[in-house]
């Protein structure tokens, strides 16, 4: 069975970011996949210091939650990172799970190793604002989000971008809801896609 991977990268449980990723994941169900979804916050995962132990060795020297993170990016087909937005870039327990990826890098480009390389994986990122509508609100996410996927070598499809929170939250968006779903009904043959609302 293929395996989906999910990350739920905001401290609040059953809000905006969360309910965003479950209406998706409602989607993704309707077909034969494994879901698997980590609150990072539930996580201990320590902050990368840049002592280049990846670089020499291909592992992390922090022996810690983050070992949950890798193997799930490893052994999916699908993963799917959801985080709010902050400042106009990911929040920071987000930024830390993508920082201690630095690990994927150092295999590849450090060690020249074939990290995966040849296998066709899909990458989606969704992010919730709260503040009212910007054209580009997000953009801040979307350099970071690219260099992540490139990173754990997965092709990163697509974004879905929600604003304006704030005076209006997820499960009233009923267009929002009905879109994400049908995204995720359609996860094996939905293409390249940018949607913000």
């Amino acid at each position: 069975m293929k395996k989906v991977f999910a990350l739920m990268g905001s401290p609040r449980k059953n809000k905006n970011t969360d309910k965003l990723l479950n209406f998706l994941l409602e989607g993704i169900r309707t077909l034969d996949y494994d879901i698997e979804k980590i609150y990072i916050k539930d996580l201990d995962i320590h902050s990368c210091t840049g002592c280049d132990h990846c670089g020499k060795y291909g592992n992390c020297v922090f022996k810690d939650d983050m070992s949950i993170v890798y193997d799930g990016f490893d052994n999916s087909e699908i993963v799917i990172f959801s985080a709010p937005l902050y400042f106009n870039s990911i929040n920071g327990m987000s930024k830390n799970i993508v920082d201690r990826c630095q690990k994927y890098w150092s295999i590849k480009y450090s060690l020249g190793k074939n990290y995966k390389r040849n296998e066709r994986r899909k990458g989606i990122f969704l992010s919730v604002g709260g503040a009212p509508y910007t054209h580009n609100h997000f953009d801040g996410t979307v350099g970071v989000m690219d260099l992540f996927f490139k990173a754990i070598n997965v092709d990163y499809i697509g974004n879905y971008f929600i604003s304006n929170t704030d005076e209006t939250p997820i499960e009233e968006r009923i267009d929002v809801i009905n879109e994400i779903k049908e995204i995720g009904e359609n996860i094996d043959k939905v293409g390249n896609f940018y949607i913000h609302r």
